[in-house]
């Protein structure tokens, strides 16, 4: 999924936190009962008391989006799990992407972690620490189904297009094409809808999201999946262990009881045990 640079700010509520950082949560409450203690269950140190405070980037369905007025998605209730074991409750930031690859509003003590259906790789490593991995993920080629591509081999000499700065666009250009970049998925969406692109390679949860729509599953299909290796976690700041060891604990309670496996039926579709990774990260 999404690697590094050109995301803007969107302004998805009125109260703005910090200059480039938005409060979107609508999710949850950051009243902490009035303790003012920011260390909450099992010695975990939090950057506001009472709450669990995440940085993602909207859009990502199935990941993380705006619905009715509030973030929703795998990821959000993945960490609402986590929360839950901490004691406090998950507020949401949206902030510009790039801070997702130097762990930025991690230092500077804005966010406690951050979710975004984020890969892990080994140059995100030198800036943050990542929980186990909680998601296998495969590019999707998704067409037009008027388009005679069958195959990833079928894009050479077409129209392609991929996220900005995401691992589906690195790996189309590694095999050397040249795609048109969007900024946001709901972009790349928009670009096979009006013809500006044949075919699109995109994290296939995404397309999931999308042939769920009626409309997009009668004009689309998926070509070919391609597993590049990836895997989604969590990062914390360098050095937060006892917040890695909870999301990590977490994780892995939620398999072991099969709430993944109703996340993952609810958020994203039919439940494809390979998804659930079982080994730790390295």
């Amino acid at each position: 999924m999404k690697t590094t640079f050109g995301r803007r700010t969107r302004v998805l509520a009125a109260t703005t936190a910090t200059a480039g950082l938005v409060l979107v949560a609508g999710c949850t409450s950051s009243d902490d009962g009035g303790s003012g203690t920011k260390t909450a269950a099992g010695g975990v140190e939090l950057v506001k008391a009472g709450q669990l405070t995440t940085c993602t980037h909207l859009p990502y369905p199935p990941f993380q989006s705006e619905i009715g007025g509030k973030v929703q998605g795998f990821d959000v209730s993945l960490i609402d799990l986590v929360a839950k074991d901490l004691g406090v409750k998950q507020e949401i930031l949206d902030t510009p992407f790039e801070n997702f690859k130097t762990g930025a509003f991690l230092n500077s003590g804005e966010c406690d972690l951050a979710a975004a259906g984020m890969t892990i790789t080994e140059e995100r490593k030198k800036n943050v620490d990542f929980s186990d991995p909680y998601f296998e993920a495969t590019q999707a080629v998704l067409v037009d189904k008027k388009s005679g591509i069958s195959s990833f081999a079928d894009l050479k000499g077409r129209k392609v297009g991929a996220q900005a700065q995401t691992t589906g666009e690195d790996y189309a250009k590694s095999k050397g094409l040249d795609p048109v970049s969007f900024e946001s998925s709901d972009a790349v969406l928009n670009g096979l809808r009006t013809g500006q692109v044949e075919a699109v390679v995109i994290d296939y949860p995404v397309v999931q999201g999308w042939l769920k729509d009626k409309a997009n599953a009668a004009a689309f299909e998926v070509a070919e999946q391609v597993n590049t290796g990836e895997q989604y976690g969590v990062t914390v700041k360098k050095g937060n262990d006892k917040l890695r060891e909870a999301i990590n604990k977490a994780i892995k309670d939620a398999k072991a009881d099969g709430t993944y496996k109703k996340l993952y039926e609810q958020w994203i579709g039919p439940y494809d045990e390979s998804a659930a990774s079982p080994s730790p990260a390295a």
